[in-house]
């Protein structure tokens, strides 16, 4: 028989710089989030190591710009695309069996556009960095000095653009090209995540555009919309904001959620328990998550009569997020529990790590803890758990378990292992002092300290340093495995969503033939099953 022609290989250009392809879409918002990701952890080590002595290494300036830049990456450039760009275009639609995205070409339009936001960002590096904080609050923010917070402006509204047109390709996706018998109530809830977060980017994002557009508009053309002493008002730049971020926060968890959510059925061997509580409490958090932003903002102003109904709200939305958290442990309950690494990430790394992150929330929320609590480190510790403790975590648990998808490859699990305890041994001794600091008064956002916090800034500063090995660990035997791994076959973990019944990596055109889907996915598995995953 003659050998089979084997199609030409395309371009390095034809196949990655002018893709329409999710998968490779995907894994380009990866390896760049990635790479934004080293940064902003470059950045973070920065600031943990002004902070090693109470008089502090740098000028005040270059320690308002790294903390700037930390965040302001984290977010925008990091969690965001890495949980809905990279996760979001990658799976869902092999987990709703549809070819594409219903926008290809809109797809990668939304990618560049997130690519030139990081590189403005980074501009900034040479031109004089932002120094106002990832809030950029007015006055400090229309007084600043020099182009950082023009090119902040100018990077956040290319990544927000970004934003709603990946957005509103998810929902399109979601809503018209499920494959036949794939209802509703048969969606992954990974899928069911997206479809909520893209909902919040499309409604959310345009009051970021607004706050950060008359921000430049107030730096540069005279008008006063913050300006208090010609009658502008600073808090409505607040309002504008936080409409937004207070949302975004959930933007960032949610993916991870349904990542959590796929997750724990699989390597527990048991049906995930509540499927239409935890996918119908996602849209409640998505709904909720529009009224609790000023929260934010009890210390600034605000009459203590209006700050109770964002009091009731912000503790209300711990609800359906409680719902998640004790659905997960009783799918784990009596399970043939298979602590990978990824089930490491994603039930002692994220549930024991995300649990601290709401409880100090719900103290937040209180409108008289907040007032002493406010602007202090305890607020610190409190997002990092519910960010790092909370979206990183997700996203690791990610990373390791569809590996195999993405490469057809299977990680080292000895590194896999040693990475995880130095990212959560890392996170607690990095994060939780930072509780008893801010419980003692000392505020966030200060290069100086009193001596008597040293010791807990030094420890804190001593696990920053455990999570930066850790994730280069990460890195290496990620981007090692994908060329030097094991092989794999197409289902390693033993999984029943889409994705994991075709070849991996995944073929061009995902399915040869659309599936007909004709149950949930997440059903039991016979004792077979379980002992056959666990013996491979």
């Amino acid at each position: 028989m003659e050998a089979a022609v084997q199609a030409p290989r395309k371009s390095f250009i034809r196949e990655w710089v002018m893709t329409v392809d999710h998968k490779k879409i995907g894994i380009m918002y990866g390896v760049t989030s990635l790479f934004f990701f080293l940064l902003a952890g470059l950045f973070a080590l920065l600031v943990r190591t002004d902070l090693l002595v109470p008089s502090g290494l740098f000028s005040p300036q270059t320690y308002n710009e790294f903390f700037t830049m930390h965040a302001t990456i984290m977010i925008f450039a990091v969690i965001i695309p890495l949980l809905t760009g990279a996760f979001g275009n990658y799976l869902v639609p092999l987990m709703i069996g549809a070819r594409d995205m219903a926008f290809p070409r809109m797809n990668a339009l939304s990618y560049w556009l997130y690519l030139a936001s990081g590189v403005v960002l980074l501009f900034s590096m040479f031109f004089g960095m932002p120094d106002a904080g990832w809030t950029s609050y007015p006055p400090y923010s229309i007084q600043s000095q020099g182009p950082g917070i023009d090119l902040w402006v100018t990077a956040i509204h290319i990544a927000g653009l970004s934003s709603i047109l990946g957005a509103i390709n998810f929902v399109v996706t979601i809503h018209k090209m499920r494959a036949p018998g794939m209802t509703y109530n048969r969606m992954p809830l990974f899928v069911w995540s997206i479809l909520v977060t893209a909902y919040m980017q499309i409604f959310g994002t345009p009051a970021l555009a607004g706050a950060v557009t008359t921000l430049l508009a107030d730096r540069h053309f005279g008008t006063v919309f913050y300006d208090a002493t010609a009658g502008g008002d600073p808090m409505l730049y607040q309002h504008l904001f936080w409409f937004y971020s207070h949302p975004a926060v959930y933007i960032m968890i949610l993916p991870g959620f349904g990542i959590i959510s796929e997750l724990l059925p699989v390597f527990s061997r048991k049906p995930i328990f509540g499927y239409h509580a935890i996918a119908y409490s996602s849209v409640a958090i998505g709904f909720l998550g529009f009224f609790v932003w000023a929260h934010h903002m009890f210390v600034a102003g605000m009459s203590m009569s209006a700050g109770i109904p964002f009091m009731i709200s912000s503790l209300i939305i711990a609800v359906p997020t409680s719902v998640k958290i004790f659905n997960w442990l009783a799918t784990m309950w009596r399970g043939a529990v298979d602590y990978t690494v990824p089930m490491m990430y994603a039930s002692l790394g994220f549930i024991g790590s995300f649990i601290i992150g709401g409880f100090s929330g719900v103290i937040v929320a209180e409108v008289p803890l907040d007032m002493h609590l406010h602007d202090t480190y305890f607020i610190v510790a409190h997002i990092h758990y519910v960010l790092f403790g909370g979206s990183v975590m997700t996203i690791m648990a990610g990373l390791h378990y569809w590996f195999p998808k993405v490469t057809g490859r299977m990680f080292n699990t000895k590194l896999g292992h040693i990475s995880f305890w130095f990212y959560f041994i890392g996170t607690q001794v990095t994060f939780f002092p930072m509780h008893l600091v801010g419980l003692a008064g000392m505020p966030r956002r200060y290069q100086s300290y009193l001596p008597e916090f040293q010791f807990w800034n030094d420890v804190s500063t001593i696990g920053s340093y455990i999570l930066g090995v850790g994730t280069l660990i990460i890195i290496f035997n990620l981007f090692y495995s994908a060329k030097y791994g094991k092989k794999v076959g197409n289902n390693p973990w033993g999984a029943r969503t889409l994705e994991w019944t075709i070849s991996s990596p995944p073929p061009e055109h995902n399915f040869t033939e659309l599936p007909v889907v004709t149950e949930n996915p997440y059903q039991p598995y016979s004792p077979q099953e379980v002992e056959e995953v666990a013996t491979a």
